[in-house]
C-alpha cells in the first residue's frame, strides 16, 4: 500500500464515516476504494467493516455525549437484524471476488438513486405490527451483513415506521449498526476475508467521520456531503463494472 492509497483510504473513510452517520451509503465509497488499493472484491467487503465498526462506535459514543441514546430503543429491532446480518456474511463470503466486485458496481446504482431521492421517513404514519417490524429488519440485517452500502438509508426509513422520531431513529441505526457489524466482521475474519493494513487505515478515517457525522446529524447538517457522495459513487461504479 502506497502513501497516496493510504491517504486515499483516510480520506474516503472520514467521507464515509459522516455520510453513514447522518444517513447512509458511506461504504459505497470505501469498498470501492479499497479495491483500487488493490484488495480483491470479497476482502475489501470484509476489511470495510472494521472501518464501520470503529465509526459505529464513534458515532454510538458521540450521541450518547449529544443527549441521545439509541440502547433503549434498539432492543426491538437487533434480534432480527443480528440474525438476518449472520446469513447475509457467510452467503457473500462465497461469491467468488470478480462476481462480487461486479455485483457491488451494479449496486451502486440504487444506492446513488436513494441517496439523491432518500426515502422519506414518515413520523405520523402508524407504526408497524411486531412481526412486520421483525420480518423487515431481518431482511436489512441479511442486506446488512452481505452489503453494508446503503442499509442505513432504508434502515432510517424503516426505523421511523416501528415508531422512532428522527434524531432518534438516527442514533438508534447507529447502535444497530455496531451491533450488526460486532456480528458480521468474526465472519469475514474467519473466512479469511479482512487484510488487516488497509483495514486499519480505513478505520482512521471511519473513526474520525463517524464522531463529527454525530455531531452534524443532531444540527441538521447532511447536506454538507451528499453531492460529494454521489459524484464519487457514480466515478468507482464505473471502474467496477469497467467502464473506464
Amino acid at each position: 500500500m502506497t502513501l497516496w492509497e493510504a491517504l486515499l483510504l483516510v480520506g474516503g473513510g472520514l467521507a464515509a464515516g459522516v455520510i453513514n452517520t447522518m444517513a447512509g451509503g458511506g461504504s459505497a465509497l470505501t469498498v470501492p476504494l479499497l479495491v483500487l488499493a488493490g484488495v480483491p472484491g470479497n476482502q475489501a467487503n470484509g476489511s470495510n467493516r472494521v472501518g464501520v465498526l470503529a465509526a459505529s462506535g464513534a458515532a454510538v459514543v458521540s450521541f450518547r455525549r449529544s443527549g441521545v441514546d439509541g440502547l433503549k430503543g434498539a432492543a426491538p429491532v437487533l434480534g432480527p437484524a443480528v440474525v438476518g446480518s449472520m446469513i447475509g456474511a457467510f452467503g457473500i463470503s462465497q461469491v467468488a471476488d470478480e462476481t462480487f466486485e461486479t455485483i457491488f458496481g451494479f449496486l451502486l446504482v440504487p444506492i446513488i438513486i436513494l441517496t439523491i431521492f432518500k426515502p422519506k421517513p414518515n413520523v405520523d404514519a402508524d407504526p408497524w405490527s411486531v412481526p412486520v417490524t421483525v420480518g423487515v429488519f431481518l431482511c436489512i440485517g441479511m442486506y446488512g451483513g452481505a452489503f453494508q452500502a446503503g442499509v442505513g438509508l432504508v434502515m432510517l426509513a424503516a426505523l421511523t415506521r416501528a415508531g422512532f422520531d428522527l434524531v432518534t431513529a438516527n442514533s438508534v441505526k447507529v447502535m444497530v449498526n455496531l451491533i450488526v457489524t460486532v456480528i458480521a466482521l468474526p465472519v469475514f475474519i474467519l473466512e479469511g476475508n479482512v487484510v488487516w493494513a488497509p483495514a486499519l487505515v480505513l478505520a482512521a478515517g471511519f473513526l474520525a467521520g463517524g464522531w463529527f457525522g454525530a455531531k452534524l446529524a443532531v444540527r441538521g447538517g447532511e447536506r454538507l456531503v451528499r453531492v460529494f457522495m454521489v459524484g464519487a459513487a457514480l466515478f468507482l461504479a464505473g471502474r467496477l463494472v469497467g467502464l473506464w
